[in-house]
């Protein structure tokens, strides 16, 4: 006999489906016409199917009761989508760009790194009661990347095809996809100084000798030097294959379009078996996969890698809403909420416009004022951030006294779960409304001065209305919709008097003058509509009459 069986995988498939055919259908007015973008859309439908509201999406459950668990889930999630994002980020950059924008590339990762790092650490310095110097240099460091999913959103769409010109966008795209990967020389630094110097001058043995040895070493030499040159070989590699493959004709079309997907895969997979960096590993390989623009160009009109990245980013955005500590933002032992939110508007208010406006006239595309409150303002913080919060936990693990997680350690995994998911999703949804809300604001006074207009416009006069059957000058008519459907209307006398007689009109009406078209009087009362409508007069008369008639 049939049962219902309500399993967690039966539920999550069908609230993912669910929610990716009902977005699927109203896709076009959100993100084109509302400007709203997916990742907000996403996170409050998380949101409604987290444990807190409708109980759809369970993931303390999935990671079988251990937050732990729960964590590591969430730390591969964000691996998965950063590799695509930024291996699809690579190979949508011209060929040789990066060789060839290296001045502005450095400065916005050199100094506007740092910069955007010391801004943000003193913030939440300042901000997050009994926190030293060295815990907020860490925790800047998790929200000093600038999201490239988050900032893909932004450069994608009709919105950036109108407004945010071709140049600038790969600048935005070639930036968020480089310092991604150019976290963790900041993060670890303070990490391993509390590690080997922490805990009152009683940290691990080493001291500040060993925490530089393994910064230089470990980081800069294994974690960044290593995925740089891996990501480059791999990427030039899987070139050089893919081009003898097409040649041959022994790759199809499919295999193709998926072969960048594929790539990011596997150096996602080989950089975590060798512990490097896979997310700066994967933008590079991007890169030297399409160094010669082969790729980008056959595969620039098919849409399969944005239809697979934009289902990955609905999938970690609705993940973001449900495992998100909605209830930790609330409590005073951390930090109050009313500093949490002021932390949250200066972050984004000074975490990074001064820096790029400071730097705009060096840097080759920013040159104007616009321009850099647009990059500096739209420097999004998102999935990176948790990428490297739990990075952070991960490492905070390993930082131990007899066996057991030091307290500082402990204190500060709590301060930066806390402050990291709350700064990442108030980007989300300040970034996500800032657009829309930036249209409304433009476009309400231009409809409020056309409305007031039109009213301080009008002249009293008496009402003939059309259904009356009330003939004009010997002519019935009436107001018609763009569809042709009749429509009620009422005419004025004694408006605004139409101006002289189009030419075009004039030879219109003498060409039918004879009648020998029945349908000539309507062809010329058609076209003075039209004529009408073109010179925003306001009339619905025929052009041919001298009497002064509008349509209200």
């Amino acid at each position: 006999m049939p049962t219902l069986v309500v399993s967690n995988f039966n539920v999550v498939c069908a609230t993912l489906g669910g929610f990716i055919t009902l977005f699927g259908l109203v896709s076009f007015l959100v993100k084109e016409r509302l400007f709203l973008s997916e990742p907000l859309i996403s996170l409050l439908a998380g949101i409604i199917s987290s444990p807190g509201v409708a109980n759809f999406i369970k993931p303390i459950e999935y990671a079988l009761g251990s937050s732990d668990n729960l964590g590591s889930i969430t730390l591969c999630f964000t691996r998965l989508v950063l590799g695509v994002q930024l291996v699809l980020a690579g190979v949508q950059l011209p060929k040789k760009y990066v060789t060839r924008e290296w001045k502005s590339l450095s400065l916005l990762l050199g100094p506007g790194m740092c910069a955007m790092w010391m801004s943000s650490s003193l913030l939440i310095w300042a901000m997050v009661p009994n926190l030293s110097f060295l815990h907020a240099l860490a925790i800047g460091a998790c929200v000093t990347p600038t999201d490239p999913v988050l900032s893909n959103s932004i450069v994608k769409g009709k919105f950036a095809d109108k407004y945010i010109g071709k140049e600038l966008q790969k600048i935005i795209i070639a930036e968020s996809g480089a310092n991604d990967g150019l976290g963790y020389p900041f993060l670890l630094l303070p990490l391993y100084i509390m590690k080997y110097t922490g805990n009152g001058g009683q940290g691990q043995p080493g001291g500040a000798t060993k925490a530089m040895g393994y910064w230089f070493g470990e980081t800069w030499g294994y974690t960044i030097i290593l995925s740089v040159i891996y990501g480059a070989a791999v990427g030039w590699i899987a070139k050089e294959l893919l081009r003898w493959a097409y040649r041959k004709e022994y790759v199809d079309r499919e295999s193709f379009l998926i072969f960048a997907i594929s790539l990011a895969l596997f150096i996602s997979g080989t950089c975590g078996m060798i512990g490097s960096d896979d997310v700066l590993a994967c933008f590079v390989a991007g890169n030297a996969f399409t160094i010669d623009d082969f790729y980008r160009l056959e595969t620039e009109n098919d849409s399969l890698q944005s239809t697979i990245d934009m289902l990955l980013n609905v999938s970690i955005f609705m993940w973001f809403g449900a495992v998100c500590p909605w209830s930790s933002f609330a409590h005073t032992d951390i930090i109050p909420i009313y500093r949490l939110i002021l932390l949250g508007v200066l972050i984004l208010l000074f975490r990074r416009i001064p820096e790029i406006f400071a730097m705009h006239l060096h840097i080759d595309h920013i040159t104007q004022t616009r321009q850099a409150l647009f990059v500096g303002y739209f420097g999004p913080i998102g999935v990176s951030a948790i990428f490297y919060l739990y990075i952070s936990i991960d490492f905070l693990r390993g930082v131990t006294v007899d066996g057991q997680v030091r307290e500082d350690a402990v204190r500060l995994a709590e301060v930066m779960t806390v402050v990291i998911w709350f700064l990442a999703i108030c980007s989300i949804i300040v970034h996500g409304l800032s657009i829309p809300i930036g249209k409304l604001g433009q476009n309400l006074p231009r409809t409020l001065s056309k409305k007031n207009s039109a009213i301080a416009d009008e002249t009293p006069a008496f009402e003939l209305r059309p259904q009356d059957q009330t003939l004009l000058n010997g002519q019935r008519f009436r107001k018609q919709n763009r569809a042709g459907d009749p429509q009620r209307a009422v005419w004025r006398i004694g408006g605004s008097v139409i101006p002289p007689s189009n030419p075009g009109v004039n030879s219109l009406r003498d060409e039918h003058a004879g009648g020998s078209d029945p349908h000539s009087s309507d062809l010329v009362k058609d076209t003075g509509l039209q004529v009408a409508n073109t010179l925003n007069v306001g009339s619905t008369y025929p052009a041919s009459h001298s009497v002064g008639v509008t349509g209200q």
